[in-house]
């Protein structure tokens, strides 16, 4: 059984580290940016972000895994960002930061605030609890940090928060993406987001594609970005570094 303190403990020892999933251009799968994503290194075993985050929810370890996330971004992509300004990373943001002024205080200490403009803040629709979340939320979409409904189904909830909150993406959950299967009915729901997208300035990422089919679904209904095996599993930060430059057209010294 894995505890809290074992997370604790993997800390201080430096065990965790950051994986990078790409996030690419579905109109030329021209890799954009990624998301930072938390491994444990537990002796022989890597251990993903489903088997101890839920541990960390709600405590004061959470706030403390964030600033660490923040801090070694800044350390592995602080420079390749600068050089790259058109470069992004996004960084998942429990409930429990929002609004509390630490956010702005790691980001500050690492040296990303100066580049406020390549940082996507991701939040589920259980990320933004109370009004505090959702002021701080839209203060920094205000400073030009760009905010990310996480894990959207397409739900009442979730098109309630869009209108209290000033999110610039929305991130399909992977559940819907896997409902588009060549031979399989076009989901509803395609069509509403369709709609969505002709009539607003959102951007959509789509998670979890793993085929053409899905891709042509998703670029037929006007959606822009996608993660997913079908371009990259997670990389480290030299092997994203190489990845963007590849796809880009980047000559090996960038």
């Amino acid at each position: 059984m894995t505890t809290l303190d074992d997370v604790r403990a993997a800390m201080d020892r430096g065990e965790l580290y950051l994986s990078y999933l790409p996030i690419v251009m579905l109109s030329d799968q021209r890799c954009i940016g990624a998301e930072a994503l938390v491994r444990w290194q537990r002796g022989n075993v890597v251990l993903q972000p489903i088997d101890f985050l839920h541990l960390v929810e709600n405590t004061p370890v959470s706030g403390r895994l964030t600033y660490w996330v923040i801090d070694t971004v800044a350390a592995e992509l602080g420079t390749w960002l600068t050089r790259h300004p058109r470069a992004q990373i996004s960084i998942n943001v429990p409930p429990e930061v929002l609004g509390r002024g630490g956010l702005e205080y790691a980001a500050v200490r690492s040296g990303l605030s100066g580049r406020i403009d390549q940082i996507v803040l991701e939040v589920t629709e259980r990320g933004v609890p109370d009004q505090l979340g959702i002021d701080a939320l839209n203060a920094m979409a205000e400073r030009g940090v760009r905010i990310a409904l996480d894990d959207v189904a397409l739900s009442g909830v979730n098109l309630a928060l869009l209108a209290r909150c000033n999110f610039g993406i929305i991130k399909l959950d992977r559940r819907l993406i896997g409902q588009l299967a060549a031979g399989s009915p076009e989901p509803r729901w395609l069509a509403g987001l369709a709609s969505l997208l002709r009539n607003s300035e959102i951007q959509v990422i789509a998670e979890g594609v793993e085929s053409l089919h899905q891709v042509n679904a998703l670029l037929a209904a006007g959606v822009q970005m996608a993660q997913g095996y079908l371009f990259s599993a997670p990389l480290r930060a030299g092997e994203l570094q190489s990845y963007y430059l590849s796809s880009n057209g980047f000559g090996p010294d960038g």
